[in-house]
């Protein structure tokens, strides 16, 4: 089955210079990138092509710090750690950007010129997402990172100095409670994707702008790395919108290698459950399919990024474009 032409796509959540700073090269073809490909045990789906051919006009492209573990023992082990990771993924935007690849939007106004001047050799729209705050080093050091562009921050991935976050329990610490505020005055949005319930409450009582890029519903998959019922009313309270992840531990309760991938039906599933608590104006894409994961553990019927549009035919006809794109851009355009 083709998956279908979608005049507009936005993605809410892709991991591109991550990739890049683990030596994938986003500017070859995806056939070129799996044959050199790097990273063993992940087929890789995105490229710069693959976004094209989607029809992706816009995505929030992460600075994202692996933290130290078991598994990544090369990951960051202090907030200097952090910063020079996020720096590197800074400069590897900038080096696409001067290379016509990409274009870092920083406000509504350049969101909307650029949505509205498509053309086949248009670069990719990217908003800077910083996933996990570890790389700020206080309130004090957040007007730095939005003259560079960061527009959107995520206080936590697991558990960061300044919250509680995916199997992490707890809430905002007192570093945290400064940075969120220091956000909002700034301006700057809150990604309560991998926030964990106590810090997201505290967060959201401080008011500031409020999105989830890329986070699945908790009703049809438990776990704190997914929104309750209660936390989706809350973003869609402060006019943001949530993004569906295309992973299928995160699509089907108890989805483990070797079973049968996760269905698109049942991540249509996961909006249509969001739409009924919230309304469809609120949900929109967070892929993630660049973020630690490959084909191997995508919905079936995923097999590269530009299939992403199959999961539009499983969404009642009406919801298509706004899920697919015009979300998004509506928020981009009006509350960013």
């Amino acid at each position: 089955m083709r998956a279908p032409a979608s005049p507009l796509l936005i993605d809410g959540h892709l991991d591109l210079a991550w990739n890049a700073a683990q030596g994938r090269d986003l500017t070859l073809s995806l056939g070129t990138l799996r044959a050199g490909d790097p990273l063993k045990g992940e087929t890789a789906t995105v490229t710069f092509g693959e976004l094209r051919a989607a029809g992706t006009r816009v995505c929030f492209g992460t600075l994202f710090a692996l933290p130290r573990s078991p598994e990544s023992p090369h990951g960051y082990a202090d907030h200097a750690g952090a910063r020079a990771q996020a720096l590197a993924q800074l400069e590897q935007y900038r080096h696409w950007e001067d290379a016509g690849q990409v274009r870092v939007l920083r406000g509504g106004a350049e969101v909307a010129a650029h949505l509205a001047s498509p053309g086949p050799g248009s670069p990719l729209g990217v908003v800077l997402l910083m996933e996990g705050a570890d790389p700020v080093r206080d309130a004090d050091d957040l007007p730095f990172w939005v003259g560079a562009g960061v527009r959107v921050i995520g206080p936590a991935w697991g558990r960061t100095r300044y919250a509680g976050g995916t199997d992490a329990p707890g809430p905002l610490t007192a570093e945290g409670r400064e940075l969120v505020t220091a956000m909002r005055d700034l301006g700057v949005t809150l990604d309560a994707s991998h926030l964990d319930d106590a810090a997201f409450w505290e967060a959201a009582e401080l008011g500031p702008r409020l999105i989830a890029t890329h986070a699945n519903s908790r009703a049809r998959v438990p776990g704190n790395r997914h929104l309750s019922d209660e936390m989706a009313r809350a973003v869609a309270a402060a006019g943001g919108v949530i993004g569906l992840v295309f992973l299928s531990s995160f699509v089907r309760p108890g989805w483990s290698v070797g079973q049968p991938r996760a269905r698109l039906a049942d991540l249509a599933a996961h909006a249509a459950h969001y739409a009924g608590v919230v309304g469809w104006a609120h949900v929109g894409l967070g892929t993630d399919l660049d973020g630690g994961f490959g084909r191997e553990k995508a919905p079936a019927g995923i097999g590269r990024y530009r299939d992403v549009g199959r999961l539009l035919t499983h969404l009642p006809p009406g919801a298509r474009e706004g899920v697919a794109g015009g979300n998004w851009a509506r928020w981009l355009t009006t509350l960013f």
